[in-house]
């Protein structure tokens, strides 16, 4: 009973090792089915480099040594040429002639599928079966009387541009064959059947049809030896010469279809990627670079992961879909390339930024790195000089947070879409100057010029170019001036108060400017704030509540003050302005800008206002 059952596990185990052994080898053959594809026409060049691809020759073939070099190359291009015939047969009479018959019969695959797998391989078997082939072996009879080839080869070369078709179908072929291999059993065991022929020495459909794409490079390589072995004086030199340069310029328009082959191939699946919308699907685009960002909140100050993939035309700003199904990237937004502009930031707060500006929109981007921040830059400017045709540099429409407001040029207002100023830049409106509070005058951003302004100076909507005249909030300024009744420079004879110089402006040319905390008179706690000594008013220190406030919050004139500097305690950077009995305690956020401070101010303090007059003179740039 025991030696029974043991029988019967032995038996079992073996069953399971067979079908294991099966299954292996079936997967090795799909995998094989699989692996022509790209990869194929990226390396067929380099195997069929020197003589790695040439049949050895029969040893009783001694007496063929004693013909002349170029013969002898003459020779194996028949042979080859026969050879390769006998493979077009192979592949139009019998793969396609069979599985169309079995097509149209309704008993495999669609008769459209096998047109598309075989593409124009009828033609490419009747040119060489019929003319090529047949004018080679006249040539070889004759040779006796009329050795040469190139004049030939020169005649037929023309017709060889039939190639480039079935190269650009090839990578489609492969993959139609695998996916009706998997899904139609009659069509799978019809070609199995045909592949266990003597004919296909047990070779696949698949390997069979990478032929036609190695026999250009072939007929190349053998032109060259040919011509290399042709006497100086031989007739044949000059029109084999030609040839061999038609034959090269055939084998480049191959390489070309394969370039287009491949850039389509990696161009569908970027629009798989991101879900086939039907406005971004054309088949001219190309994709310079693809990658993740963060963009800029000006709402909040904060951060979000987006992915931009850049096209020869457009920008498309994405959001990776949490749930992905159908596609992988959800597309917020589409920014053409007519009339991009891309900068770089100088923002301390989010380092490696970049503003790209499009009629659509205009983005606050953060690279991973400074090195990523500048090839994004680079690809979008070279993609902007190759849409715009032209080499030179372009000027910026919007300014950096460093040189003053973002500004737009007025003939631009409204067709371009402004980069806003974030709302923690700011304490006050930009347009009347009265601060914000959370309940009666709340934040909003004019959509024509992207200052931050209250509700009151913000009532007016406008048709706005750049946002395909949808209408727009705008500010009271923008919307005069887009209505066609003044410019906004004509507001520039409006008187100023001394407090109404804007700390983005003014910051842009100062001696010094940077974030301080201005102490109470116990130095327990006081305002922080932005102070700036502009370069065209040194005697007064100018104390803001935001980086980009028009209106300053109160002011102290230099002029006669001493500044002191206070021990430092507790990692505090403490120093003093003092005259008579007012005093004013400031904290800076390190030494370093402490001790710059105070040297600039005890200068102005001094009078010392002249930039010859100082060579120590420090810009807020650097402050920053």
């Amino acid at each position: 009973m025991a030696a029974r059952h043991q029988a019967e596990q032995e038996s079992e185990e073996e069953e399971e090792q067979q079908k294991r052994k099966a299954s292996a080898a079936g997967q090795k053959e799909q995998e094989v089915q699989k692996g022509l594809s790209f990869k194929c026409l990226r390396s067929f060049r380099h195997k069929i480099s020197g003589d790695n691809w040439r049949r050895q020759q029969d040893p009783g073939l001694e007496a063929v040594s004693k013909e002349p070099e170029e013969k002898k190359i003459a020779l194996e291009l028949l042979e080859t040429e026969q050879a390769y015939v006998n493979r077009l047969h192979l592949l139009d009479q019998v793969f396609y002639t069979e599985l169309m018959k079995e097509a149209k019969n309704g008993k495999t695959v669609p008769e459209d599928v096998v047109k598309m797998i075989f593409s124009n391989i009828s033609s490419i078997y009747q040119f060489h079966a019929k003319f090529f082939l047949p004018e080679l072996q006249k040539r070889m009879e004759n040779w006796s009387s009329h050795p040469r080839i190139g004049d030939m080869i020169q005649k037929l070369a023309p017709f060889l541009k039939m190639y480039g078709e079935y190269v650009k179908n090839f990578n489609k072929a492969v993959e139609l064959i695998t996916i009706w291999t998997e899904k139609s059993l009659p069509f799978q065991e019809l070609i199995a059947d045909i592949q266990k022929r003597k004919v296909c020495a047990n070779l696949t459909l698949q390997h069979h049809m990478l032929e036609p794409v190695q026999r250009i490079p072939r007929y190349e390589l053998l032109l060259k030896d040919y011509i290399q072995k042709l006497p100086p004086e031989s007739p044949d030199r000059n029109d084999a010469e030609k040839a061999l340069e038609m034959i090269f310029m055939v084998a480049k328009h191959s390489n070309t279809a394969i370039a287009e082959m491949e850039r389509l191939q990696n161009l569908w699946e970027v629009y798989q990627r991101l879900g086939l919308e039907d406005d971004i699907v054309d088949p001219s685009n190309e994709l310079i670079k693809e990658g993740p960002v963060q963009k800029i909140s000006t709402r909040n100050n904060s951060t979000s992961e987006k992915y931009l993939f850049l096209f020869n035309n457009m920008l498309l700003y994405c959001v990776p879909k949490v749930i992905q199904v159908g596609a992988e990237f959800q597309v917020r937004l589409r920014i053409d390339m007519d009339g991009m502009k891309v900068q770089e930031l100088n923002d301390m707060q989010f380092p490696h930024t970049f503003l790209v500006s499009g009629k659509q929109r205009t983005l606050e981007l953060q690279a991973r790195s400074g090195e990523e921040m500048n090839a994004w830059i680079k690809a979008f400017q070279d993609a902007i000089d190759r849409k715009e045709k032209r080499s030179e540099s372009f000027k910026m429409v919007v300014r950096g947070l460093e040189t003053g407001n973002p500004t737009l040029k007025t003939e631009e207002l409204g067709c371009r879409a402004p980069q806003w100023v974030r709302d923690n830049l700011v304490t006050m409106c930009m347009r009347c100057k009265e601060p914000f509070n959370a309940i009666m005058r709340r934040r909003h951003h004019c959509r024509a010029c992207g200052y931050v302004v209250c509700a009151r100076c913000s009532e007016h909507k406008v048709k706005l170019q750049y946002d395909g005249n949808r209408l727009n909030r705008v500010c009271q300024e923008c919307y005069v001036f887009l209505m066609g009744h003044v410019v906004l420079e004509d507001q520039e004879w409006k008187h100023k108060g001394i407090l109404e110089k804007g700390a983005a402006e003014i910051s842009g040319r100062s001696l010094l400017c940077s974030s301080l905390q201005l102490l109470d008179k116990n130095g327990k706690g006081g305002m922080r704030g932005w102070f700036v000594i502009p370069w065209d008013d040194p005697l007064v220190l100018y104390i803001y509540a935001a980086p980009q406030d028009v209106r300053a919050h109160t002011s102290i004139p230099l002029l006669g003050y001493q500044v002191r500097d206070l021990p430092q305690g507790k990692a505090q950077h403490l120093f003093q302005l003092a005259q008579s009995q007012q005093v004013y305690t400031f904290l800076a956020d390190t030494e370093e800008l402490k001790q710059r401070w105070m040297r600039i101010m005890a200068r102005c303090a001094a009078g010392i206002i002249h930039p010859e007059e100082s060579e120590d003179v420090d810009s807020c740039s650097a402050a920053e």
